[in-house]
């Protein structure tokens, strides 16, 4: 206790109160959080859920619709290249087909994961050590990609309907869908969109996060936009290359509407290396790196530099507090 006494009244005079001593002691730990440096939020503030939960809807809403607008064309024809069975030809119209509906689902969508995201990424650094801080983005990354998928994949469903013809508006995809095949129908490859977005959102953003951290403790200082955009890419094109089968079978599903062509994901991957070869769970990994690629470096950008504009507009803590 004697070096602790020292530390306290050497910057306070010796009548310090037992109040003003707790509440020096209570804040000191926060300056040790340093390996937390991908949180946009000042080291000497106490954590806000709801501010953080705000903050994350917004930045996220934000980045997702800057970066499907951007890259839906590059994503029609991904999705086209996938859907082809055999040697099909892929058609190159219509690449913005079904962009407006699936607006409407990304904004909520990208909203919903990093609103998730932040606050469980923000809870979990706090419980686990540092040396685990990649566990607590993975898991984090795991737990927003679970919330957003009860609004990602019925618009999944209908933007990749809408991609391969076989609508001409999200509201006549709505409508035949739920007459065909019902409720479920929005649903339809549930099961492997999980298996392709549980993975990919947390290995993204873990990786992400990790670059971000060992970057910045070697620059010792905070990262600029094209840094965070650089490594937003890198992230996105290596998690992008490495779940594209998953990506195959989850398109395949989709897709196949009230024909039922795929019993399952295994009969799905199955049936693909039997009839076309194991390659064909390889078809779109171009279009689906250099998009993601592209959409990592653009989504990560947006988003840093919206969590920067929205925490440089919260309110000040009183001037009493600053000095607890």
């Amino acid at each position: 206790m004697g070096p602790l006494t020292l530390a306290v009244d050497s910057k306070s005079c010796s009548g310090t109160s037992s109040n003003e001593y707790s509440k020096r002691t209570q804040y000191a730990p926060i300056g040790t959080r340093k390996s937390f440096a991908s949180v946009s939020l000042h080291e000497d503030k106490p954590f806000d859920f709801l501010r953080t939960l705000f903050e994350g809807v917004i930045a996220g809403g934000t980045a997702g619709v800057v970066v499907e607008t951007a890259l839906y064309p590059i994503d029609t024809i991904k999705t086209r290249l996938q859907a082809a069975r055999g040697g099909g030809k892929i058609v190159l119209k219509g690449l913005y087909s079904g962009l407006a509906g699936n607006l409407a689902g990304v904004l909520p969508a990208s909203a919903i994961f990093v609103g998730v995201y932040e606050p469980t990424k923000q809870k979990l650094l706090k419980m686990f050590p540092e040396n685990l801080s990649a566990l607590a983005h993975f898991t984090a990354g795991a737990f927003g990609g679970v919330a957003a998928s009860l609004v990602r994949v019925p618009t999944e469903v209908v933007k990749q309907r809408m991609q391969t013809g076989q609508f001409t508006s999200a509201s006549d995809a709505v409508r035949l869908i739920a007459s065909k095949e019902g409720f479920k129908g929005f649903y339809a490859g549930y099961g492997s969109l999980l298996l392709r977005d549980l993975p990919f959102d947390a290995i993204q953003f873990c990786l992400y996060e990790q670059l971000r951290l060992g970057y910045k403790a070697a620059a010792k200082r905070e990262l600029n936009d094209p840094e965070n955009a650089i490594i937003g890419a890198f992230a996105g094109a290596l998690t992008g290359a490495a779940t594209t089968p998953l990506d195959v079978i989850k398109t395949r599903l989709m897709v196949q509407g009230s024909a039922n062509q795929y019993k399952g994901i295994i009969d799905c991957v199955q049936t693909i290396v039997r009839e076309e070869g194991p390659p064909a769970l390889l078809k779109g990994i171009g279009p689906r790196v250099l998009w993601i690629g592209i959409g990592g470096s653009i989504f990560f950008g947006v988003l840093e530099r919206t969590k920067r504009f929205l925490s440089q507009r919260r309110p000040t803590l009183p001037e009493d507090s600053k000095q607890d």
